[in-house]
């Protein structure tokens, strides 16, 4: 989630920065320039000034005419001489008043051209186009030179822009670098904030996956966060507290139940045993009835090892899963041998991480199912191995199998496939695998085994790090 919420929260906060860094940028770009032309403003009204007293070159007034002009010409050497700006004052007619350099004269096109027409209808330069920094563009401004409300002549200044565009540029990189700061500070900002709110999510989403998982005693620590994940989190533990009472109390009651049962089945069933000796040998209903007491108790005795499979904590350990298999093979042999089914078995070494007893009658149930339900002449294979972080133990028979709905129902509790009622079996022995496996971080799953049969899988972690 932190890796969602983390870029969406930084991609906000630099829309915000650029938001308002390019405006400045713009803004400072602005001001620089304006500067720039409000001092060429007052340059060429000095220059008009200078200009508006020297007379066409046809005017028949002698000396002064050619004093004023050479005045204007040595202030427009020295002004280019020292700021290296083009300037000059020209007549109506183009031809120049006085210029410098000498070889610089009015185009006749370009801004040059456009700022002295504008000139010529009396009004002066104010607004320029923008210069920004990679534009390499002279600034352009120019004043009329009016003599009796009329315009004369017109001073043209054409500055180059490299000072200002390297000032412009400067400010820029000073806004970047505040823009830079700011960007740091706010993700700083954002990956406190964010652990912050995220933190107790985080240690809600372990514990639920922990109980989920079987693990019953897990609670969400004390963790800061905003008072809303506190409260949820406080009664996150209220409501696992009361789901693992419900469920000791469902446990609790199995097991004293089946317990308190045993005791007076077990005198029901010697009294019946007494009725038996005083009946005919062979009495049907007499034997039937001692069948169905043997059958409650074995469900009595399934249902407590159920409740004792779900509530005891298993003794995880670093187990050879290849030798506890092999040792279960051995022990369940004499009983395939004598219903006329082939136990084989394949278990290399391989350690894997799991309770020894609790594996070795998980496997019982496997092997036991898988004996019973094949007919005499097939055969049943027990088959160890490893894959990533996981040691499996294959048990295939040749027996004939379930259906797909079967498949999705085996392991329920008390269920029976209907083909099997005739079979000796209480419906528990697999339900009860599976509390077994899932304590200790292991699991159980079905599969058709091809041509026919079953194929049941158990798997358990391979370290305590897998688990």
């Amino acid at each position: 989630m932190r890796t969602r919420l983390l870029p969406l929260l930084i991609v906000l906060m630099a829309a915000v920065l650029l938001a308002l860094g390019v405006p400045l940028a713009v803004s400072l770009a602005g001001a620089e320039q304006q500067r720039v032309v409000v001092d060429r403003i007052d340059d060429t009204a000095r220059f008009a000034a200078l200009a508006q007293f020297v007379t066409e070159p046809s005017d028949p007034v002698g000396g002064d005419i050619d004093e004023r002009r050479e005045t204007l010409r040595s202030e427009l050497r020295s002004y280019h001489d020292v700021y290296g700006i083009r300037a000059g004052v020209f007549y109506r007619n183009d031809s120049p008043m006085a210029h410098a350099p000498d070889d610089w004269y009015l185009p006749r096109s370009g801004e040059v051209r456009a700022a002295f027409q504008e000139a010529l209808l009396s009004r002066r330069s104010h607004d320029p186009q923008q210069v920004w920094p990679w534009e390499r563009r002279s600034l352009v401004v120019a004043s009329p030179v009016i003599r009796d409300g009329d315009v004369v002549a017109v001073v043209v200044t054409d500055s180059p822009t490299g000072q200002m565009r390297s000032r412009i540029l400067k400010g820029w990189l000073v806004i970047a670098a505040g823009e830079a700061a700011a960007m740091l500070l706010a993700v700083g900002a954002a990956l406190r904030l964010t652990g912050w709110v995220l933190r107790p999510v985080r240690i809600l989403d372990a514990t639920t996956h922990d109980i989920a998982t079987g693990r019953l005693k897990s609670r969400v620590a004390a963790a800061g966060g905003p008072p809303e994940l506190q409260r949820l989190a406080r009664s996150f533990n209220e409501m696992a507290d009361n789901v693992e009472n419900v469920l000791e109390q469902q446990r609790a009651f199995v097991a004293d139940a089946s317990h308190q049962l045993r005791n007076p089945l077990s005198a029901l069933l010697l009294r019946i045993e007494l009725l038996a000796l005083e009946l005919p040998e062979g009495n049907e209903e007499i034997a039937s009835v001692q069948a169905e007491g043997k059958r409650l108790a074995q469900v009595l005795d399934d249902l407590l090892d159920l409740a004792l499979a779900e509530h005891s904590e298993p003794q995880l350990q670093v187990t050879d899963i290849g030798s506890l298999a092999a040792e279960r093979v051995a022990a369940w042999s004499p009983a395939a041998e004598a219903k006329g089914v082939r136990l084989t078995g394949d278990c290399p070494p391989t350690t894997g991480w799991a309770d020894p007893v609790t594996l070795s009658s998980a496997l019982d149930a496997v092997i036991d199912n898988a004996v019973k339900f094949t007919p005499e002449g097939e055969s049943v294979e027990v088959t160890v191995g490893s894959t990533g972080d996981t040691v499996s133990v294959v048990v295939t028979d040749n027996g004939p199998g379930l259906t797909d709905e079967e498949l999705t129902r085996i392991g329920d509790r008390f269920w029976r496939s209907s083909r099997h009622q005739n079979i000796k079996g209480s419906g528990l022995g697999l339900s009860i695998t599976r509390a077994l496996l899932a304590a200790g971080g292991g699991s159980i799953t079905y599969d058709h085994h091809e041509p026919h049969g079953l194929k049941v899988t158990v798997t358990v972690p391979r370290n305590a790090a897998a688990r």
